[in-house]
């Protein structure tokens, strides 16, 4: 998911996306745990992504804040 893309979600869209990331990165790394990913670059792929999104939320907040 691209910077863009993400800047373009509501608040509300970007909270509920947060939501279902980090419980699909979960799933991946247990997945990973029994037995090895194809590609394990995709973990990494998927923080970052969360990562973002956390960022673009905090982002706003302070925005709001101020």
């Amino acid at each position: 998911m691209k910077n863009s893309e993400v800047i373009e979600m509501t608040t509300d869209d970007l909270k509920e996306r947060v939501v279902a990331e980090k419980a699909a990165l979960n799933k991946m790394i247990m997945n990973h745990t029994v037995t090895p990913l194809e590609n394990p670059m995709q973990i990494r792929a998927k923080r970052k992504d969360i990562a973002r999104m956390m960022t673009e939320l905090r982002k706003r907040e302070l925005t709001v804040k101020k």
